[in-house]
């Protein structure tokens, strides 16, 4: 009421409810029984009620960044603490797509190649989840092809000279 967001139970998204308001809270009806009551807000504020979102998505919508560290740290170590690193700013919720990224790359990966790769990132002080993917990207390049032979170091140019010929003095000249 009065421009302000109020959360309803998610499986009322789409219905027509209806909302009334006193001095301090605002209460919404369908078919006239009772189905929330939040305490109104200022015009520009919000009341959202993480019990109204869809079960498993609350840590999205509230910005829960300790949730996610959890989260994280439940499919290892390495994986929590670059999760950790990820989040050390002064605004972390700016970074949490980076944490969701991690997890999913946890769920394509698996928990120990993950695990393995943020150890290995965390090592060098390099936090970028683009890099641990690229990191399990080309290991898995590597582990498809065991036997692509491995080419020399150093290539022979096509017109190369024997190095003699650039010498200054002749060999035997005095």
């Amino acid at each position: 009421m009065a421009r302000a967001i109020y959360s309803i139970p998610h499986h009322l998204v789409g219905r027509r409810l209806k909302a009334r308001a006193d001095a301090k809270t605002v209460k919404f009806f369908l078919a006239g029984e009772l189905v929330k009551v939040h305490p109104r807000q200022p015009a520009g504020g919000r009341s959202t009620d993480p019990k109204d979102l869809p079960q498993g998505k609350e840590i999205y919508a509230m910005r829960d960044v300790d949730h996610l560290v959890v989260t994280a740290e439940a499919a290892g170590a390495a994986v929590g603490a670059y999760a950790k690193a990820i989040l050390d700013t002064p605004l972390p919720w700016t970074r949490m797509r980076q944490v969701y990224r991690l997890l999913g790359l946890v769920k394509k990966w698996g928990e120990p190649r993950v695990n393995q790769a943020c150890q290995r990132a965390l090592d060098a002080e390099a936090v970028d989840v683009n890099l641990v993917s690229r990191m399990l990207e080309r290991a898995k390049e590597q582990e498809d092809h065991p036997d692509r032979p491995v080419a020399p170091n150093v290539v022979q140019g096509r017109f190369a000279r024997d190095p003699k010929s650039y010498a200054v003095k002749k060999e035997g000249a005095k």
